[in-house]
């Protein structure tokens, strides 16, 4: 199994995580056989390695609420929803005003050709 996590999620290393991304979404593969999703509740780290604590993961019998991690591993955060939804709106905004400046420009023409 590999998993590439999601378009709503960012890829970064384990040793990026710091006391930001504690309460975030996360999700990753511990291993060939295991996809990990749950929110970090605490992080640690040595030089070569980050531990999570995770919430909504622990309490089955197979089920693991901490991980060690080499710092190069590769995690999926959850992306801003607010951030995102804030550059989507953004987008729309400029393509609506490129729109409405063509469709402007298109009438002035229509009437300049009238005129003449």
């Amino acid at each position: 199994m590999e998993y590439n996590g999601s378009p709503t999620e960012k890829a970064v290393h384990a040793g990026e995580l710091d006391r930001r991304h504690v309460g975030q979404s996360v999700s990753f593969q511990p291993n060939d056989f295991t996809v990990v999703f749950g929110t970090i509740a605490g992080i640690a780290r040595t030089e070569a390695l980050v531990y999570l604590s995770l919430d909504g993961v622990g309490g089955g019998t197979h089920l693991k609420d901490e991980y060690d991690l080499p710092i190069d591993h590769t995690v999926y955060l959850q992306l801003d929803p607010l951030g995102s939804a804030e550059k989507g709106l953004s987008e729309a905004a400029s393509f609506v005003k490129e729109k409405l400046d063509e469709i402007t420009k298109n009438i002035r023409d229509r009437e300049q050709g009238k005129s003449e």
